[in-house]
C-alpha cells in the first residue's frame, strides 16, 4: 500500500540515496520541501543543477572549481613547490581553516580501498605523478586519514615517489587539544610519542 504520492515519495527516495541520511530523515527533507513556496522550491533545484553543470575538478590539482584553473593554482603568493595530498575536497577547506599552509594541493577523490573495490586507476594517482615529474616539486605532505585505507594510500604513493628524489612527509599525528590520556587509543599514543618535539 502506497502511503505517499508518487512524487513525494520519490523525493523522499533521492533524499535517502544522500550519504548518511536514511528513510525517517529523507521523509522529513521531502515534506520540509513539500512546504517550501514554489520560488524557494525551484531555486533549491535551480542550486543543485547549477553545481552539476558549472563545478568541475581543476586540471592541476583535481580541486573542484568553476574556473578554468581553481584560485589556489592561480595564486602566485602560494609556494608551488610544496604539494598537499588530501583524499576528498572538503580536505581542502580543512586544511585552508589552519592558515598555516600557504602550498598548493592535490585532491585524490578517494583512497585505495580494496573492500570498496577501490584501486589506484580509480583515484587521481597518475595526475600526482605528472605534475611531479613536471618539475618544480620540493616536497609532497601526505594529508590522507589515518586509517588503514588512508595509510596505504599514503605508503603507495610514498613509494611511487621515491626514484624522483623529492622530499615525502607525512602529517604528524597525536593526542588533540583538549583530549585525555586514559581515553586515548594505542595508535594514537604511539604516533604522539613519534612525533614528540623539543619544548
Amino acid at each position: 500500500m502506497q502511503y505517499f504520492p508518487a512524487a513525494l515519495q520519490e523525493l523522499a527516495d533521492r533524499f535517502a540515496r544522500l550519504p548518511g541520511i536514511g528513510g525517517k530523515t529523507a521523509q522529513r527533507l521531502a515534506f520540509h520541501v513539500l512546504e517550501l513556496p514554489l520560488e524557494e522550491a525551484e531555486g533549491f533545484a535551480n542550486a543543485i543543477l547549477a553545481a552539476k553543470k558549472e563545478i568541475h575538478t581543476c586540471p592541476v590539482c583535481q580541486n573542484l572549481t568553476d574556473r578554468a584553473v581553481c584560485p589556489i593554482c592561480e595564486d602566485d603568493m602560494r609556494d608551488h613547490s610544496l604539494i598537499c595530498v588530501v583524499a576528498e575536497p572538503r580536505d581542502v577547506i580543512a586544511m585552508e581553516r589552519s592558515r598555516e599552509f600557504n602550498g598548493v594541493y592535490h585532491v585524490l577523490h578517494g583512497v585505495i580501498s580494496p573492500l570498496n573495490h577501490v584501486t589506484q586507476e580509480d583515484i587521481k594517482i597518475r595526475e600526482l605523478l605528472q605534475r611531479v615529474a613536471a618539475g618544480q616539486v620540493r616536497e609532497v605532505i601526505m594529508a590522507t586519514d589515518p586509517d588503514v585505507e588512508g595509510e596505504a594510500t599514503a605508503m603507495y604513493i610514498s613509494r611511487l615517489l621515491r626514484p624522483m628524489e623529492i622530499k615525502v612527509t607525512r602529517l604528524a599525528y597525536g593526542m588533540p587539544v583538549g583530549s585525555q590520556l586514559e581515553y586515548t587509543d594505542e595508535v594514537t599514543l604511539s604516533r604522539a610519542l613519534e612525533g614528540r618535539q623539543e619544548i
